[in-house]
This record gives structure tokens, C-alpha cells and sequence, in this order.
């Protein structure tokens, strides 16, 4: 043939490193593998449907973007937790009698609270760092060299270092988090995740063994995805004037470029599918810097790191590996919860074959 095949096997499974181990994601299917202090693998398995899936027009380009990033996030935190609970550090601590007030008083409920207290503060943290911060320094070095604010070149040099300015913080906040060693610990998994999809897409056997010899740089991870809104966010920004000679000024141009934050999500989603489908010279090469960043946010794993991560994805494709069982073989197997529950599972029965694409962010 003339025109090469797509893989079938592109964009079928995604995943995100965790504590001590590995979540994969294939369609609706979510499986989740730690490594235990005793050596044992702990897994546990649940089903999320995307409500693009349930709501057909929140699937068009660019705003399915937007939808993917929340879902992903509120995922995100939710496997954290659920890693944190298998691995049993939330038994660690013997409870106090305050402890056990709170819980009285306010049930599950407080955990959500304390859970959106810190996506706020995350939230708030990452505006800081990337928006205000590299706006403030952007706006001492435009008071130095002047310039005329009414010309598009004028905006796009001024958003160009703003740019380059949030992207050094990022690499810089990158580089000091993995020297700490729970935190390089969970690259080494990022890298075991990537490896064991890469493996999975390769068409070889899923062995630890095969596994280490692939890449474990990945197209589709979601530090290329930061690193595409960097890039993008300097084109975009550029067509909000840079007019910061007074508070109202300043505060005005931040909501802007924050309320042009979707679109640029949007897009840099539309880029990462583009790129993880269609492997060629031309996405190669604009996905390169997220590839090189990459060097930073995985690191190599080992056999047992690599076994963790295929366990996690083959128990994400029942399909394909109907005979894996959960945690390791010697262990009654892991019961399997539904984070959705059982009506709505049956009502989106025919939607939870995996779309071209469905599990983005790897």
C-alpha cells in the first residue's frame, strides 16, 4: 500500500503516574496499580464516563479541549486519593479526638471541603506563577525600554517575553521538584506508564522485559500539553494591547488573558491529538520541546516499576485481557467499584466503546 496504516492500537489507552504506582484509562474502563510496602501489587478498578459522551455537543473541537482538561483534573485528585488509600497512608496516623469530632460533625463532607480548599489554592498558586508573576516582570522591563502600545509587533514582542518568562519558571518549578525524592520517585512511574503504553502500541508483548526497551518519551503526555499552552498562549495573548500604566490597566489585561485561557486549552488539546494520532516530521518537530521536557518529568523505571504499570493496563482493557487478574496472583482479587452508578452505566452502554482519541492526556 501506497499509504501507511494507521496504528489501531493510537489513543486506546492513557494513564497518569500516582503514588507509588500507575492509572490507566481506556474508554470508560479505570484501573489503578500501586506497589505496597510488602511488595504486593494492590489494584482497583472503576468506570468514569465522560459527560462528552452523554452530551454530543460538548464533543466539537476546541470546546471538548476545555471539557477534557476539567474532567481530567477532577480525575486527577480523585486517583490520588484512591492511590493514597491502597497504599494505606491515610491509616497511618492514629485519629485524634479532634479527629474524630470533625468526623462526626461533618462525615465524607469534610474531605470535600478540604479537597476544594486545595484546588483553590492551586489554582491561585498557578495564576500567580504564570500569569501575574511574568506580567508584573514583563511590565518593569516594558516601563524601561517604552515603545508604541497602539502597533500588533509591539504587543507580540511584549507577550513573546512574557512568554519565554513563564516557560523559564515552569522548567526552573520542574527541575527543583524532582530533586526531591518522593516526587522523582513518582517521574520514574511517569516513565513506566509512558514505557508500558509504548510497548502496548508497539505490538509486542506486554512484559516488563519489552517494556524497558521502548521510549518513555510520549506525544501525547500532559507536560507536552502544558508546554503547548506556554507556546500558544504567546500567539494568543498578543492580540490583548499591553496597556499597563495603571492598576485598573493591569487587572483588566490579566482577566482578558485569563478568559482567553480556554481557547488556548482548547487548541493545544486539538495539537496533542493531532500529534498522538498522526506521528509524522512536521508534529514531531512541534512537539518537540514537550518531548524534551520530558527528560525532566520521567525518569527510568525499573522491572518491578514497569510491572506496575502493566498491570494497571491491562486490567484498563478487559477486552483485550480478559484473563488478568487484580493484584497479584497469590491475592484475593481487589473489589470492583463503580464511580458511577449502575443506571447510568447501563444508559451509556453504547457509548463506552473507545473513541479515536478518547484517552488523551498520557
Amino acid at each position: 500500500m501506497s499509504k501507511k496504516e494507521k496504528n489501531p492500537r493510537l489513543g486506546k489507552v492513557g494513564g497518569q503516574a500516582v503514588l507509588e504506582g500507575v492509572m490507566m484509562r481506556s474508554g470508560d474502563n479505570i484501573a489503578l496499580a500501586v506497589r505496597r510496602d510488602d511488595g504486593k501489587i494492590a489494584t482497583k478498578k472503576s468506570t468514569f464516563t465522560s459527560v462528552r459522551k452523554k452530551h454530543k455537543a460538548l464533543n466539537i473541537p476546541i470546546l471538548r479541549g476545555v471539557v477534557n482538561f476539567v474532567e481530567m483534573m477532577r480525575l486527577s485528585y480523585s486517583t490520588l486519593s484512591d492511590s493514597a488509600k491502597l497504599l494505606g497512608l491515610d491509616e497511618l496516623d492514629e485519629e485524634t479526638k479532634f479527629d474524630r469530632w470533625v468526623k462526626r460533625k461533618f462525615g465524607d463532607k469534610v474531605m470535600n471541603v478540604i479537597m476544594v480548599i486545595a484546588t483553590v489554592l492551586g489554582v491561585a498558586l498557578a495564576i500567580g506563577l504564570f500569569t501575574v508573576l511574568p506580567m508584573l516582570i514583563t511590565s518593569w522591563i516594558k516601563g524601561l525600554v517604552g515603545g508604541d502600545e497602539t502597533k500588533w509587533g509591539y504587543n507580540f514582542l511584549f507577550s513573546l517575553i512574557s512568554g519565554v518568562i513563564r516557560i523559564a519558571i515552569f522548567i526552573l518549578y520542574m527541575v527543583l521538584v524532582s530533586l526531591m525524592k518522593d516526587i522523582r520517585r513518582t517521574f520514574e512511574y511517569h516513565g513506566a506508564e509512558h514505557k508500558s503504553i509504548a510497548c502496548y502500541e508497539s505490538g509486542m508483548e506486554l512484559t516488563p522485559e519489552n517494556a524497558k526497551k521502548c521510549t518513555r518519551f510520549h506525544p501525547r503526555c500532559g507536560t507536552s500539553f502544558i508546554f503547548v499552552i506556554l507556546i500558544l498562549s504567546i500567539l494568543i495573548f498578543s492580540l490583548v494591547p499591553w496597556t499597563t500604566n495603571t492598576f485598573t490597566d493591569k487587572l483588566v489585561m490579566m482577566l482578558l488573558r485569563l478568559a482567553l485561557l480556554p481557547v488556548v486549552t482548547g487548541i493545544g488539546y486539538e495539537f496533542l491529538m493531532l500529534a498522538g494520532r498522526h506521528p509524522n516530521k512536521c508534529t514531531l518537530a512541534l512537539s518537540a520541546p514537550g518531548l524534551l521536557m520530558q527528560r525532566i518529568t520521567t525518569k527510568e523505571p525499573d522491572l518491578d516499576q514497569l510491572a506496575v504499570a502493566i498491570k494497571s493496563l491491562k486490567l484498563a482493557m478487559p477486552d483485550e485481557f480478559p484473563d488478568e487478574p487484580e493484584g497479584d496472583a497469590d491475592e484475593e482479587p481487589d473489589e470492583t467499584e463503580e464511580t458511577e452508578n449502575a443506571e447510568e452505566t447501563e444508559n451509556t452502554e453504547d457509548a463506552a466503546k473507545t473513541e479515536d482519541g478518547e484517552n488523551e492526556t498520557v
